[in-house]
């Protein structure tokens, strides 16, 4: 399937939004986290674990998940594919690891949150060095995926060779 060049540059338009939307939500998040860690006001410090729980559930998984499905799209409507070039597998990888990791780590953050909001807990029960540190992996993982995307190594999986043979085949024959 080959996308209409129409809906081709509509499909990488969202595709760049919602990448370039999940990574400045992330950094956003990242200094939440660092607020949340280094305030001495017990208010701001609560504050930032229960907004990070929410920021997590309404913008980050939406984003990681939009992300993940238009780049799907955009790699099987263009003669890139989803399984024919390295790059292309490898920021799949990274875009499913890093949605599976924050899909999993929402218990931590409801958890997290509900220690922040419950008065009687002290302020070193709130404070968790982990939201920062699992933002800042991902923003390493986001950033990797971004400049695969742009500079487009080259070298084709064994089903990219595989197909490339098979249409040369079909067009010039055996």
């Amino acid at each position: 399937m080959t996308l209409s060049p129409r809906v081709r540059r509509m499909a990488v338009t969202a595709h760049v939004t919602v990448s370039v939307g999940w990574v400045g939500a992330v950094l956003t998040f990242i200094a939440i986290a660092a607020v949340g860690l280094t305030s001495d006001d017990a208010t701001t410090v609560r504050g930032s674990y229960l907004v990070m729980d929410a920021a997590a559930r309404f913008v980050l998984v939406p984003l990681a998940l939009l992300s993940l499905a238009t780049g799907v799209v955009q790699s099987l409507g263009t003669p890139w594919g989803l399984l024919r070039h390295h790059w292309v597998v490898v920021k799949l990888l990274i875009t499913v690891l890093a949605t599976a990791v924050l899909l999993l780590y929402l218990r931590t953050f409801a958890a997290m949150a509900g220690t922040a909001a419950d008065p009687a807990a002290g302020l070193d029960a709130v404070r968790n060095p982990s939201p920062l540190v699992h933002a800042v992996l991902a923003l390493g993982l986001l950033l990797a995926a971004t400049v695969l995307g742009v500079v487009k190594p080259r070298g084709l999986t064994r089903f990219g060779r595989r197909a490339a043979e098979n249409s040369r085949n079909a067009h010039y024959g055996p």
